[in-house]
């Protein structure tokens, strides 16, 4: 699946805000990844974001305009989310999102890389 290349671009420039960031940017889950620090924080899949945020925020997110539940493979991930364009229109939502995966960024863990196969 292609990915919102101005969608992309809008993240981008919210995140170039924090110089500190150390921020690479990767294809995964059929859309663009925004990685910081070695974990994904945030990506651009279609036209929605999908968020990495803190489970124990989970009741609060599943109220929010445009949410919408992460399954994969048949499987919910709790901490983790799609919105919708209607979440994210107006600046301030769309804030909200990218603060609520930097927070969490902070204390998430890596995913352990898997080893490649000779």
């Amino acid at each position: 699946m292609a990915y919102n290349t101005e969608l992309a671009e809008r993240v981008r420039q919210k995140l170039d805000e924090f110089q500190y960031l150390k921020i690479v940017e990767k294809n995964m889950f059929g859309g663009l990844a925004f990685m910081i620090n070695d974990k994904m924080c945030i990506n651009v899949s279609g036209d929605r974001l999908m968020c990495r945020f803190d489970p124990k925020i989970q009741e609060e997110i599943t109220k929010k305009i445009g949410y919408q539940k992460m399954i994969m493979r048949g499987k919910e991930y709790n901490g983790y989310c799609y919105v919708s364009s209607e979440g994210f229109r107006a600046e301030e939502d769309f804030n909200y999102w990218v603060n609520i995966c930097l927070k969490f960024n902070e204390k998430a863990k890596s995913s352990k890389k898997s080893k490649k196969k000779k």
